[in-house]
């Protein structure tokens, strides 16, 4: 770890933290919610000792990058904006993509954007959803799980904070990544985060280390940077509607794990396995469902993961 060097770079009107390490061809990583550069630890290791160099920033919001306080300034556009400036004040033309969770999905719009800049996308638990032209993520979340679905609570500025804001940020980490429950998260108000079950025991894949380093950073930032990216998604929606039906048209591989939430939403297996995914992202070339794996698959099998990005990414070096 004491070889990843961590510098920070001007874009797009903030500063932005990035992690890196190694020669050669260039990956980006883009990590999730809550998480930082730090979940991509193990992939900067591995993969930049097979000979490439790895970037992973502290998205636009997240650790030591800056963190506008309008939730207005985190559609995707501003995300792009920033790792495009990213990659261009690092000199690179074109990278390897990799993205999970929310990085994921920032992930698709680069490719849908901007494909001129990615080799290849390697992509984990959030599949591509096309802009429905008549409802919004958010409403149609709302419409399937109602008000308490997670991402319904997470729209209103200020609510979810207060709500963390009653438990010790370290305790709020150790519910997210130990969690393997994998029924979409409903949490009622009068319940609340706090009421989410507590893991007594981490897991092998995760140490108190790692829990104390997620937890120092948010306990600086306070979560409000991650949680408007969710604020923005009906804003997105509105932004994107030029680009309605368009393909993702760069090559793509898929992975998810069996216990991921999103694997385990209504319709997704089916919509991965029988063309729905296909349909929409016409060169997926690869899908890998790993078995007993949920949501946090880079950091619960690292090695697996690593294998499976350098496996898919070496066709196109």
């Amino acid at each position: 770890m004491e070889k990843i060097e961590h510098t920070t770079v001007a874009t797009n009107g903030i500063n932005m933290h990035i992690a890196s390490i190694g020669t050669g061809p260039e990956i980006l990583f883009l990590h999730g919610f809550p998480e930082l550069w730090y979940s991509w630890r193990h992939q900067l290791l591995s993969l930049s000792s097979l000979g490439y160099r790895c970037i992973a920033p502290d998205l636009r919001g997240y650790g030591d990058t800056d963190a506008p306080k309008n939730y207005r300034e985190y559609t995707v556009f501003h995300i792009l904006g920033d790792l495009v400036g990213l990659i261009d004040s690092l000199g690179i033309d074109k990278v390897f993509l990799v993205g999970h969770d929310w990085g994921a999905m920032v992930a698709w719009y680069f490719c849908l954007l901007r494909p001129d800049r990615v080799k290849a996308l390697v992509n984990m638990s959030v599949v591509f959803q096309p802009r429905n032209p008549h409802k919004s993520f958010v409403q149609i979340s709302r419409d399937l799980f109602g008000d308490d679905y997670y991402i319904c609570r997470f729209q209103e500025p200020g609510e979810v904070e207060e709500d963390f804001a009653q438990m010790d940020t370290a305790r709020i980490i150790r519910k997210f990544l130990t969690s393997r429950n994998p029924k979409p998260p409903c949490i009622p108000k009068e319940v609340g985060f706090r009421g989410l079950p507590d893991n007594p025991n981490l897991p092998s894949w995760l140490s108190e280390k790692d829990i104390n380093y997620y937890a120092g950073k948010f306990n600086q930032t306070g979560f409000t940077g991650g949680l408007n990216y969710y604020r923005c998604l009906d804003l997105n929606w509105e932004l994107m509607a030029a680009w309605t039906g368009l393909q993702i048209k760069v090559p793509v591989k898929f992975i998810v794990g069996d216990l991921d939430i999103t694997y385990n939403m209504p319709g997704a297996q089916d919509y991965i396995s029988k063309g729905g995914l296909k349909k929409y992202v016409p060169f997926l070339q690869e899908v890998a469902i790993m078995e007993g794996v949920a949501h946090f698959l880079n950091q619960e099998k690292p090695e697996e993961v690593s294998s499976h990005i350098y496996d898919f990414i070496k066709k196109f070096n």
